[in-house]
């Protein structure tokens, strides 16, 4: 996907009095960590120091010094050029009397807007079931299930409170032992033909247990082998789900829900939104895929790295919400950046496609958000995370994002609005 026409290169000098500042600078900098007999660190004269170190030892540093100025200059000097990538930089050349870098730039691609109305996609139809209904509903009963101790024997989808150790040809395993385990029978969270032996067990009751563990077991000492779970019983729970009644609906506390029929018709309608919000965003993406089909453009990898590069900082900003780095991620994974990029670049495609065909779409239509729809989003947005509009734009990017996604939503307005 290489475009060598969304590919630029600029080179920018610093030479003359700001190429001898910075000389300057870069020698202060370093006389300060200078050893030179019979000077101070930072006292020796220029003279000096350049006769022992050198003046080339100079010239890096001061190339430092003066890239952001080069940079500038190359956003000055190319005010009409679209950047989608951030600019790759190179130092060119170097000596006493200047410095020169490079600026490789890439330019957004050519893009030929084909058909993107009456694209004959539909939005599908909204169904909620009864069986949807009671199901959720159960669900939130679970929420509010307690476990009570039970007399008599275990049964399956009770909850056993046991003391277990495994052995493999009478010698105790390693990670084979626990006390006061919650295991529920039925639920095949134990090795194959585990919990089937306990059902009928009564509280105190000891018993020998035999299994035999999978080829596939993680341990390799214990693939396939037989072994024998000496087993007590200590506690036997049931799970008790509460009945739909003035209780239940107390302990829900939704407003104005104190039937059964009040309940489901509240379900329903939840049922209802979230379906609707999962249609419409599948309705928009399969518009979106139709009409990027129809549009031709060929997309500089350079741009496709950048979205990739923004997707994984947010997939690193979602782990750390679950208390994991993304090097932990790694570990666990046995992967690296390269591959998590590999697996997310057809999404990342998809992503820079989109966006392009959202542009091309907001100049066809002439598409224009004026100053004060871009401060009533703003004002709302900041309201909707308890900023201040202030910090709320420093955060998002300016009033030119909140501008640029107000365009984006816009085009897709127009978009829904021709299909």
């Amino acid at each position: 996907m290489e475009n060598n026409k969304n590919i630029k290169e600029i080179t920018i000098k610093i030479e003359g009095k700001e190429w001898e500042k910075a000389l300057d600078k870069a020698f202060e900098e370093a006389n300060k960590k200078a050893k030179i007999d019979g000077f101070r660190p930072g006292k020796a004269p220029k003279d000096v120091f350049i006769k022992k170190y050198g003046k080339e030892s100079l010239f890096l540093d001061a190339a430092d010094l003066t890239l952001q100025t080069a940079y500038t200059k190359m956003l000055e000097e190319n005010k009409d050029l679209e950047l989608v990538a951030q600019p790759q930089v190179n130092l060119k050349s170097i000596d006493e009397n200047y410095c020169e870098f490079t600026f490789v730039l890439t330019t957004r691609p050519e893009v030929k807007l084909g058909k993107y109305k009456k694209l004959g996609v539909k939005k599908e139809e909204i169904e909620i079931t009864q069986e949807e209904i009671d199901h959720t509903i159960l669900e939130m009963r679970n929420r509010y299930a307690e476990n009570v101790s039970k007399d008599g024997s275990l049964d399956n989808g009770d909850l056993a409170i046991i003391d277990f150790e495994g052995f493999k040809d009478d010698v105790a395993f390693e990670g084979g032992k626990g006390e006061n385990y919650s295991l529920t029978i039925g639920s095949n969270t134990f090795i194959p033909g585990f919990e089937e032996q306990l059902i009928g067990m009564n509280v105190g009751e000891e018993k020998n247990i035999e299994v035999t563990f999978p080829d596939d077991y993680h341990s390799e000492d214990l693939k396939g082998a037989k072994a024998t779970f000496k087993v007590k019983l200590n506690e036997i729970k049931q799970t008790i789900i509460p009945e739909i009644n003035e209780e239940f609906f107390e302990d829900l506390g939704m407003e104005g829900i104190t039937t059964k029929e009040a309940l489901e018709a509240q379900v329903k309608d939840n049922i209802k939104t979230h379906k609707e919000a999962h249609v419409e965003d599948h309705f928009i993406d399969s518009l979106l895929v139709a009409a990027c089909e129809n549009m031709e453009v060929e997309i500089p990898e350079e741009m496709i790295n950048e979205e990739l590069n923004r997707m994984i900082k947010q997939y690193e900003e979602n782990l750390k919400m679950q208390g994991i780095t993304l090097a932990q991620f790694y570990q666990f994974t046995n992967s690296d950046e390269e591959a998590l990029k590999t697996q997310m670049k057809e999404e990342g495609i998809k992503r820079v496609k989109s966006r392009l065909l959202l542009e091309e779409i907001a100049k066809a239509e002439k598409i224009e958000v004026t100053q004060e729809e871009t401060d009533k989003e703003a004002e709302s947005l900041a309201a909707k995370y308890n900023m201040k509009k202030d910090e709320f734009l420093n955060l998002f990017g300016g009033e030119e994002m909140v501008k640029y996604d107000l365009e984006m939503r816009k085009a897709i307005e127009i978009l829904k609005d021709n299909n």
